[in-house]
C-alpha cells in the first residue's frame, strides 16, 4: 500500500474508496466505472490543490518520503555499464556513499551519491544515508579519479547530514568533509550535482560543490534540519515547521537566492508517485547541464566554480 503523509489524508481517503470499490465489484454486477472515474477525478483535483500550496515543512516531509527514488535508483536508471568502486584506501568502505564508473548518454563518467536505502535492511546497511569519514574519503578518491582520467562527475545527494557518532568524530569527520569539498572545487572536470531528496548540512555540500547544482522541486537543502534548528533556537523540536519556514530550504527559495542553478519539476504528488518519470526528468536536466559544461577547459571550469561559490552571500536578491 502507498504511504500517505499527514497532509495527504483527503487524497488517501478518496484513493482508498476507489480501491474498495474495485475490490468489491462482482463479475456481471453493477458497473461502477462511472463512480470510480468521478472519485479519481476528485482525488486528482485534491492532489493538485494540495501540492500547489505546500509549506516548507510539508516539502521536507515529501523530500523524506520513504518511496521517493534514491541515489541508486538514479544511478541504475540513468547509467549503463555501471561499475561500483568501494573503499577509501585508508580505513574501510562506507555504504552511505555509493559511487563508481559508468556511461551517461554514452559518455564515460564518474558518479557519486548518498544512498538512504529503501527498506529496513537497506536503510540499516546504508546507515540511513549518513556517511562516516571513510565515505567522504571515498568520495574524494573518486573525485580525484575523475580528474585524473578527464571524466565528468555526476552526484546525487540525499542525506540528513554526516553521521554524528563519536567514532566518526574520532576519525576526522570534519576534515574528511572539508577535503571532499576541496576536491570538488579544484577538480579539472565538469561537475553536475543534483539534490534529489534532503540535502543536509556539510554532509550534502561535500558532494554538491558543483559547476551546476540542480534540485528537485520538492527537495530541501539546508545547513541544518528543521528539527535541529528548532531544538537549538526554541528548545522544542515541535517548532520544526516554524524553523523550516525561516530557513528558506525549498528549491524556490534557494533558486531565488542563487544557491542552486535550476529546479527539476516533479510529477503532481511528488517523485514517489511516478519514480520512473522523475528519474527520466532528472536525466534530461543533467544531460542539458553537462552539455553546456563539456566545451569548457579545466582552467575555465575551476575559475568559474571558485567565483560561483565565493559570490554566494555577497549580494542577496530581495
Amino acid at each position: 500500500m502507498r504511504h500517505f503523509l499527514d497532509f495527504e489524508k483527503p487524497v488517501a481517503e478518496l484513493e482508498r474508496s476507489i480501491e474498495e470499490l474495485r475490490r468489491t465489484q462482482e463479475p456481471g454486477g453493477i458497473n461502477i466505472e462511472e463512480e470510480v472515474q468521478r472519485l479519481a477525478d476528485k482525488a486528482d483535483k485534491q492532489l493538485r490543490a494540495t501540492y500547489a500550496k505546500l509549506t516548507p515543512w510539508q516539502k521536507t516531509q515529501v523530500a523524506r518520503h520513504p518511496e521517493r527514488p534514491h541515489a541508486l535508483d538514479y544511478i541504475h536508471g540513468l547509467l549503463t555499464e555501471f561499475t561500483p568502486l568501494a573503499g577509501d584506501r585508508a580505513f574501510a568502505d562506507d555504504a552511505a556513499v555509493v559511487g563508481g564508473l559508468g556511461r551517461f548518454n554514452g559518455r564515460s563518467v564518474v558518479v557519486l551519491g548518498t544512498e538512504r536505502g529503501s527498506d529496513t535492511d537497506t536503510r540499516v546497511a546504508h546507515n540511513f544515508g549518513m556517511a562516516r569519514p571513510e565515505g567522504y574519503r571515498k568520495a574524494r578518491r573518486l573525485i580525484e579519479l575523475a580528474g585524473r582520467f578527464g571524466l565528468p562527475l555526476l552526484t546525487f545527494v540525499d542525506t540528513a547530514g554526516a553521521f554524528p557518532g563519536i567514532d566518526a568524530e574520532a576519525r576526522g569527520q570534519a576534515e574528511a568533509i572539508a577535503r571532499s569539498i576541496e576536491a570538488c572545487l579544484v577538480a579539472p572536470v565538469p561537475i553536475v550535482a543534483t539534490i534529489i531528496g534532503e540535502g543536509g548540512s556539510g554532509g550534502a555540500i561535500a558532494l554538491a560543490t558543483g559547476d551546476r547544482v540542480l534540485m528537485l522541486e520538492h527537495a530541501v537543502y539546508s545547513v541544518i534540519s528543521p528539527e535541529g534548528c528548532a531544538s537549538i533556537l526554541w528548545r522544542d523540536a515541535a517548532q520544526a515547521s516554524v524553523a523550516a519556514e525561516a530557513l528558506r530550504i525549498t528549491a524556490t527559495d534557494l533558486h531565488a537566492l542563487r544557491l542552486i542553478d535550476a529546479i527539476v519539476p516533479e510529477p503532481i504528488g511528488g517523485a514517489h508517485r511516478m519514480p520512473a518519470e522523475t528519474v527520466a526528468s532528472v536525466g534530461t536536466a543533467v544531460g542539458e547541464a553537462l552539455a553546456a559544461l563539456l566545451p569548457l577547459d579545466a582552467a575555465t571550469l575551476q575559475a568559474r566554480r571558485r567565483e560561483k561559490f565565493l559570490a554566494m552571500g555577497r549580494e542577496v536578491p530581495t
